[in-house]
């Protein structure tokens, strides 16, 4: 059975508010979350991803108060990440009405959260979100970063991802920091290599600039797409890349 694939609009979050930039600098305002959340929902989204994206840089935890209101607002699964380092984390999320919680920076600094996760709320919750960039002296030419792509790593991307997939991610969100903003289309390389290794859905993102950006990333092997500017803009909507990815044969919900 072919799975249909998903469109995810992202909701990048900081001081309660959407905010958008290139290579994840000069963030700059794109309105409200939960106005935005309930046009992407009306739209058709499949899911949507809220980050905050500056959660861990400010060491606080993240606004539970927005996804809350977000949560009244759509009706399709909400992932919800940033500034998530603990168990007791993710228990208050998914009560606060997040359906995913996707870990990144805290799960590098202590990879057993992965699996304590997991134990507790199983696979299905747990994202693995990568931030990802070309470099470094890994055997991939991948390497993982921290902080909302402020601080590189050693880590090898694929090295990493694969470690998470055993220690009970059962996705993963992997965002291009080279690609994020340029709207110069999905970096395929990435996507492919993610797709090799993986045993668990991968999501791309990062670099979506125009409807027809969106069925390579599938053909690489991504199971989800995930965009932020071009929908938060108006260039494109839900439907529009629904309707190209159905002309390319990709199956849609």
């Amino acid at each position: 059975m072919t799975v249909a694939c998903r469109v995810i609009p992202c909701l990048d979050v900081a001081a309660g508010r959407v905010v958008k930039g290139i290579n994840f600098q000069n963030l700059r305002d794109a309105g409200d979350p939960v106005e935005l959340a309930r046009r992407y929902y009306e739209q058709g989204a499949d899911e949507l991803t809220f980050l905050d994206v500056t959660a861990t840089v400010d060491n606080r935890a993240t606004t539970y108060d927005v996804v809350t209101r977000t949560a009244e607002q759509v009706f399709i699964p909400l992932t919800v990440g940033g500034g998530v380092r603990s168990v007791d984390d993710v228990a208050r999320l998914l009560g606060s009405g997040a359906d995913k919680v996707g870990v990144n920076s805290a799960a590098i600094a202590r990879p057993p959260l992965l699996g304590e996760i997991a134990d507790r709320f199983g696979a299905q919750v747990l994202v693995l979100s990568l931030d990802v960039k070309r470099g470094g002296s890994t055997h991939s030419g991948f390497i993982v970063t921290t902080h909302g792509g402020r601080t590189e790593t050693t880590m090898d991307a694929l090295d990493w991802a694969r470690e998470a997939i055993e220690r009970g991610a059962g996705e993963l969100l992997v965002n291009s920091i080279d690609a994020d903003g340029t709207k110069q289309g999905f970096d395929t390389e990435l996507i492919s290599l993610m797709r090799e290794i993986s045993s668990v859905p991968v999501i791309a993102s990062g670099g979506a600039g125009k409807a027809a950006d969106f069925p390579p990333a599938i053909a690489a092997g991504a199971d989800a797409v995930l965009a932020a500017s071009v929908f938060h803009s108006g260039l494109l909507t839900i439907a529009d890349v629904k309707q190209e990815l159905t002309h390319e044969g990709v199956l849609v919900r």
